[in-house]
């Protein structure tokens, strides 16, 4: 069993993509900027916001976070898009999830420039990635990918069985496994005999927020184990949705919680947000 270690490929991603801004500033004058909007006083939602514009201090982004309360109109956050969207310096939009029930989030997402969509949730992203063109990536799945490139696991013809249909994770995360050429299956919770998919597949990717949903008995021997949850245990641990002492030693791959894919989210939030800088810039050469 070998850990798949995404906070060291994270670390190695960041570095390239601090060094690429160094590049970029030189050749154009341009330094990528990333715009957050996060509403309310969620502290999960703050911890990330917090982690993210960490991140792009530490690469040389420029940042800017739009702070909104949690009782904002609709129209406050869509002006606040439609000045981003004109803002030349501002080359990724990221609109922090979930937002309040008294906003619609679809429309909010379709508002965002796709071409500054580093989040990969408009509706024209979604199309080029399901029709295999280049685009935006939702950046979870993105950093499953290249966690599973690192390591040399090839999901081409593998049994894939992914767990959640979410838009942020389980449909992307298909629709990428499908483009490598995998056999693709999506498990949701209408799914009869969850245990019947899983044993089947030769990679088990799962993200949908219930701790230890996958147990030692629903993987085969030397399965690939991509846990894409996080949860917060009663004893304030952070765990995954994989009972991981059990399943760990039946696996011949599994990514840890924390470590695992957190971490490449983030560094695929910069690589994302560096593309749209790259692209303004050749724009205004």
């Amino acid at each position: 069993m070998q850990i798949l270690d995404g906070k060291a490929l994270a670390q190695k991603i960041e570095k390239n993509v601090a060094s690429e801004v160094v590049k970029l500033k030189e050749n154009s004058g341009r330094t990528p900027g990333l715009a957050v909007i996060l509403v309310g006083q969620d502290p999960a939602s703050q911890a990330y916001v917090s982690m993210k514009k960490k991140a792009c201090d530490r690469v040389g982004f420029y940042s800017v976070s739009h702070e909104m309360p949690e009782d904002i109109s609709q129209d406050a956050i869509e002006n606040t898009i439609m000045m981003m969207n004109q803002n030349p310096n501002i080359d990724g939009i990221l609109v922090q999830l979930p937002l309040p029930p008294q906003i619609d989030t679809t429309k909010i997402l379709e508002l965002v420039d796709p071409a500054k969509d580093v989040d990969g949730f408009h509706p024209y992203n979604v199309g080029r990635l399901v029709t295999n063109l280049d685009g935006f990536v939702p950046c979870t799945p993105l950093g499953v990918m290249k966690l599973l490139e690192e390591y040399n696991i090839d999901v081409k013809g593998k049994n894939c069985c992914v767990v959640g249909a979410s838009n942020i994770v389980g449909k992307p995360m298909a629709n990428l496994l499908l483009n490598a050429d995998a056999t693709v299956e999506i498990c949701h919770i209408f799914t009869d005999d969850l245990k019947k998919h899983t044993l089947q597949a030769d990679i088990i990717l799962v993200g949908v927020g219930v701790i230890n949903l996958i147990k030692e008995d629903m993987i085969k021997e030397g399965a690939v184990v991509i846990d894409i949850g996080i949860n917060r245990a009663k004893n304030g641990k952070l765990v995954g949705d994989v009972d991981f002492e059990h399943v760990a030693p039946r696996c011949s791959y599994i990514t840890p919680v924390p470590g695992g894919v957190g971490p490449m989210t983030i560094a695929m939030l910069l690589s994302n947000t560096l593309k749209a800088a790259k692209i303004n810039a050749g724009k205004n050469t």
